[in-house]
């Protein structure tokens, strides 16, 4: 008896303890994101000066609803800008490239992001409003201001061209900009094939976010058995706005646009009837989308911590999954780092600012510091895209298809017949192992693979040659 008291005494003291830390990381959070939401806005009109600076332009960005556009402004058909809307509060100046923008491939968590300002500015309004009440001319006034939000005028003029020229923000290197010279506007793609005789299969590996293909090309490409060397072409592709690949600065790095690019660059380009599919992390989201783009192409689908996030019925969907990846917490420091990356558009493009534009100088420490002991490969595809790529990917990829997935799902489930195979580190902070299941319940006959002791790259980095020898399996299976 003593003994259960014990236990039952320890186990509230450190529910209590618990509580008390849940409490205090709520607090202290509210007060750094507070004050993280005032430098944002002071650095949107520091960029802004900027931009006009050295680009002689004045950049839209997802701060504060632009003036509503008319007929007579053009529209896109001069400048290529069109007005953006999503159920009428807020509109959004953006740009087209050459594929088609449909309203629902743009995320509501670009231009619905609460913070300190705008909260104290709707704040303000809203007492305008309300003492405006008691003289009928400024309640009309009011309510013109309303009906203006919600108006909007849409182009569906195209603009053909890729804007190719970098912007003074990001990295002007060789390796970074290597796109602007080709004629061509198609994704990097490495191959590795058969030298003596035909493939017989075709593998397409995709990356995930803030990476590149070397994430498969320096692990499990030299890592496979000369059968599989000889049978299959490996295909790795960078992504839109990664790596060696297009950094169109007016790109919205929608699922349509990253589907389009891997369809034009590996599908058409190698004519690939058939093929197997491996992903990680974002790539997983694109992999899923292939396979609904191309259900009878598909051979086998491995997903490698897939960011399926069961949104709860009457949830709304991207800011549900926006709260789940960035919880706007300041601890653990994952937490932290997901929530100033994806809350704050101007803070995350100073770091890319620091970060992405001096990646040859850290790539060169990286060296120094160990002595060139370690490849670096990591650090390129971490460091080597554009801010406007990552944030537009992060919402309209990660966020944008929260309310998208479960029909995906249930689409491969019926209709794509194929192997489903899913791999989790069982210490991935990055996306929990919860996604995983989340996605078997979804599409049962997915075999669910949680390695223990892995995270979110050491899934595959560090256990290189056991992740081939399970990617021969896995395509031997489905080819029976």
């Amino acid at each position: 008896m003593p003994t259960r008291l014990k236990r039952h005494k320890h186990c509230h003291q450190l529910h209590r303890s618990m509580g008390v830390s849940r409490w205090l990381n709520r607090i202290v959070g509210f007060i750094v994101f507070s004050f993280l939401d005032i430098v944002d806005f002071l650095l949107c009109f520091t960029y802004k000066a900027l931009d006009f600076f050295f680009e002689s332009e004045w950049k839209p960005c997802y701060c504060s609803p632009p003036p509503p556009a008319k007929p007579s402004d053009g529209g896109a058909g001069r400048g290529g800008r069109i007005i953006v809307s999503e159920r009428g509060e807020y509109s959004k100046v953006v740009s087209l490239t050459s594929t088609k923008i449909h309203f629902d491939e743009i995320s509501d968590t670009l231009y619905s992001r609460p913070s300190l300002p705008t909260r104290l500015s709707k704040l303000v309004s809203f007492a305008k409003c309300f003492k405006g009440r008691f003289n009928h001319h400024v309640e009309k006034s009011c309510d013109q201001r309303k009906s203006k939000r919600r108006y909007v005028t849409v182009s569906s003029t195209v603009v053909e061209k890729l804007q190719r020229v970098p912007r003074w923000s990001d990295c002007h290197c060789g390796f970074c900009i290597s796109w602007v010279s080709s004629s061509k506007d198609s994704l990097f793609v490495r191959v590795q094939q058969p030298k003596d005789s035909k493939a017989q299969e075709n593998v397409v590996f995709i990356h995930g976010f803030l990476s590149s293909s070397a994430f498969w090309t320096e692990t499990v490409f030299p890592n496979f058995t000369e059968t599989t060397k000889s049978k299959y072409r490996l295909i790795a592709i960078d992504l839109l706005g990664y790596g060696r690949s297009p950094k169109p600065n007016d790109s919205l790095y929608t699922l349509r646009e990253h589907l389009d690019m891997i369809e034009r660059s590996v599908i058409s380009e190698f004519r690939l009837k058939t093929f197997h599919v491996v992903a990680h992390s974002l790539g997983c989201i694109l992999a899923i989308a292939l396979a609904v783009r191309h259900p009878g192409s598909i051979k086998s689908l491995t997903l490698l911590a897939p960011p399926y996030y069961a949104v709860p019925k009457g949830v709304e969907a991207t800011g549900y999954v926006m709260r789940k990846v960035a919880p706007k917490e300041v601890w653990p420091p994952i937490s932290f780092g997901a929530s100033v990356a994806c809350w704050y558009e101007h803070i995350s493009r100073t770091v890319s600012l620091l970060l992405c534009k001096n990646h040859r100088l850290l790539d060169l420490l990286t060296r120094l510091l160990t002595r060139n002991r370690i490849r670096t490969y990591l650090i390129e595809g971490f460091f080597c895209h554009t801010h406007n790529a990552s944030w537009h990917t992060l919402h309209n990829i990660i966020f944008g298809t929260g309310s998208k997935l479960d029909a995906y799902l249930d689409f491969v489930r019926d209709n794509v017949d194929c192997d489903v195979s899913i791999f989790h580190g069982s210490r991935d902070e990055v996306i929990p192992v919860d996604c995983s299941h989340n996605f078997k319940r979804r599409v049962p006959r997915a075999r669910v693979n949680v390695v223990n002791d892995m995270d979110h790259i050491t899934i595959v980095v560090g256990r290189q040659k056991e992740f081939a020898r399970e990617l021969e399996e896995i395509w031997r299976r489905s080819c029976l």
